[in-house]
């Protein structure tokens, strides 16, 4: 089969076109064709750290962890799925896990779901990782019908899934973004937009909370960010955050009793630990989706297989307004 391969860690221009066996599916497996996938923070930084993140692959790998695709084959104990079916999901492209940059890819089938019947290949491809963050974060602190939510990175890629997310469980959903086009994309999406260049914390939480804080804070930007979520949030509120490598004070999560939740979702794949939870979570934003609640954004450029280094480039050069996509 075809697939983009690194050789070596580095720019995107370490991207090659190689033929590799296809794979094997083996037990608890299914065998994908897969039709998309999409690019992710992640993937760029595992293709220019290298073995500076454990979770790397060893080269000559195949990088690419979501994709939407077809059934081809299924390995023995695995039921829920048969050859035919369209599926998607966030399995490979670190550690042992070949990803999805390639014309097949052997997926445990307790990662994978079946696609969401309204969305195209393209779109699946986009859900899985965002998609399962943004759930994560959201049920574990707690969400309900009628919590004041507010989401840093309204527009980005775990995002703008969050607040549509936030709003299909009936919460009044703010977000925060740097400019225009931004703010519109949060806007069209259902919430109320917040240009953080302009607006203080402390003024947008008078303003859309009459002082209280919003019941639940979901920070997709994170980093020394986690103090501006600490600040908006209401007395005994969650933050769930996405990025939490930082060193921080503390002390006005613990006068204002503040829980915060670490989302961290490559754990199931790494640890191999817990992995149904993501397919049930699949599932679930399957059903959302179709039932009209959430659509993911795309980014205006189109890539094909062998453009893999130019997806990653438009990713990493803050320009795309969605999700960057390659087409299989």
């Amino acid at each position: 089969m075809k697939a983009m391969i690194i050789r070596e860690f580095g720019g995107p221009e370490v991207f090659e076109l190689s033929d590799i066996p296809t794979p094997e599916v083996k037990p608890g497996q299914v065998l994908v064709r897969i039709a998309a996938t999409s690019v992710n923070t992640v993937d760029t930084m595992i293709r220019l750290m290298g073995k500076e993140l454990p979770i790397s692959p060893n080269p000559p790998a195949v990088l690419g962890m979501d994709f939407a695709g077809t059934v081809e084959a299924v390995g023995e104990g695995v039921s829920g799925f048969s050859v035919g079916d369209e599926v998607y999901g966030c399995a490979g492209g670190l550690g042992e896990l070949q990803g999805a940059m390639a014309e097949y890819m052997a997926a445990d089938a307790r990662l994978i779901a079946l696609k969401p019947k309204n969305l195209s290949m393209r779109e699946a491809a986009a859900l899985p990782l965002v998609g399962i963050t943004a759930y994560e974060g959201l049920i574990r602190a707690g969400i309900s019908k009628g919590h004041r939510v507010l989401v840093h990175g309204g527009s980005g890629g775990v995002g703008h899934v969050a607040l549509q997310l936030a709003r299909h469980f009936g919460a009044d959903v703010y977000a925060t973004g740097g400019g225009d086009k931004q703010l519109a994309l949060i806007e069209e999406l259902g919430a109320k937009g917040i240009n953080y260049k302009t607006e203080s914390v402390a003024d947008y939480v008078t303003e859309y909370t009459a002082g209280a804080g919003f019941d639940v804070v979901f920070d997709s930007v994170g980093g020394a960010n986690i103090a501006n979520s600490f600040e908006a949030a209401a007395l005994n509120g969650q933050v769930a955050t996405t990025v939490a490598m930082v060193e921080l004070d503390l002390s006005v999560a613990h006068f204002k009793g503040l829980s915060l939740h670490v989302v961290f979702m490559l754990i199931p794949m790494i640890h191999d630990h817990g992995r149904k939870a993501h397919g049930h979570i699949l599932s679930e934003i399957a059903k959302i989706a179709e039932a009209g609640n959430l659509r993911p954004v795309l980014d205006e450029q189109r890539f094909t297989l062998t453009e893999a280094g130019l997806a990653h480039a438009r990713l990493s050069s803050g320009q795309a307004m969605g999700k960057v996509v390659i087409d299989i």
